[in-house]
């Protein structure tokens, strides 16, 4: 057997279907009323390939063992990953990676504010527009019937964490983009989902004994909820939560995710992404010299904006025209201005 067999995530950007090779979740990781088996890749992985950019997770290099092993730790064991380090420096673009090389189609995103709530990612209710479309009824204003105001799942759509729930044969993955800027309660109130596997839309509770059919990000056609409103995971998701370091986090909170940080990239490591999303450069001297410079102060910048720099003053596959030498440290300076 070899050293990586166990690997699900390997990181060298070539897609394969290994999340078939999955084990179970260990016992105390079983959904509720829910037996897990092996993930089941869908039929067509690609179906909703319109709304998915996978150009992020091809050029993205990972050489961190360590972050390599947080990943696969978090596959196997159906545990959020938190990801920590300095803005700039690749903790969103992870799971892009995560999600190319292992099938799992689109990813879904929920940028927090200190505005989001739990209910803001598990699902939102238009009140106000069904409310229109019965006065515009009763006023006699809406005879087409293309506003059936009966129908409550005309009005429900699942936010990203919600879609990441909804009961699939093939993981989702979840992206829930610096949680340090969330309120107090928002990170435990998330992880009693994650434990529970399932959440409540409170609007089906109050009867019915038929599914409701709701939007779902992923699905062109809306998709059944049980009457009670309950939507449980058939899958647990993988989840990537960033942080910038900006607050502390409760222990509950902390014990109940896998924990990496994101390091920071050598002058090799530079290279090696400048040529991954711009090309062969034309002039290696002049990109080299940038990436030197950019490396002196990469603890006050980030790397997409040295990706900027390179592509203006330098040139790519994509654009070759590149201005002179007085203009050009002009745009550098620009661009390469302190984030602190």
């Amino acid at each position: 057997m070899s050293t990586d067999s166990w690997l699900i995530f390997r990181g060298d950007n070539a897609p394969a279907n290994r999340l078939k090779n999955l084990p179970p979740p260990p016992s105390w990781r079983s959904l509720r009323d829910t037996e897990i088996g092996n993930p089941v890749p869908p039929e067509d992985l690609d179906s909703d390939a319109a709304h998915w950019r996978p150009q992020r997770g091809k050029t993205f290099r990972l050489k961190s063992e360590v972050l390599k092993q947080a990943v696969n730790a978090a596959l196997y064991l159906r545990r959020p990953l938190l990801l920590t380090g300095q803005p700039g420096t690749g903790k969103s673009s992870l799971i892009y990676a995560v999600a190319y090389e292992l099938g799992m189609g689109p990813v879904l995103k929920w940028p927090i504010t200190s505005r989001s709530t739990l209910k803001s990612g598990e699902y939102e209710y238009d009140a106000l527009r069904r409310l229109n479309d019965i006065r515009q009824k009763e006023a006699g204003a809406s005879d087409d019937g293309s506003a059936n105001v009966d129908d409550i799942g005309n009005y429900l759509t699942l936010g990203p964490l919600g879609a990441a729930m909804y009961p699939s044969e093939w993981p989702r993955a979840l992206l829930i983009d610096e949680i340090d800027k969330a309120d107090l309660d928002l990170p435990n109130d998330l992880l009693n989902i994650f434990e529970d596997g399932y959440f409540v839309i409170n609007e089906l509770t109050r009867g019915g004994d038929r599914p409701v059919n709701v939007k779902v990000p992923g699905f062109k056609e809306r998709q059944p909820v049980p009457p009670d409103g309950r939507v449980t995971a058939k899958q647990f998701p993988f989840v990537v939560l960033t942080s910038n370091n900006e607050r502390e986090f409760p222990a509950p909170f902390l014990r109940r995710c896998i924990r990496a940080k994101m390091p920071e990239p050598t002058k090799d490591d530079l290279q090696e992404i400048v040529e991954s999303h711009l090309g062969t450069q034309t002039n290696k001297d002049l990109a080299n010299k940038l990436i030197e410079r950019f490396d002196k102060e990469k603890d006050k910048l980030a790397t997409d904006q040295l990706l900027n720099a390179v592509f203006l003053t330098i040139g790519s596959q994509r654009h070759n025209t590149v201005p002179g030498d007085e203009e050009r440290e002009k745009i550098i300076q620009l661009l390469l201005q302190h984030l602190t």
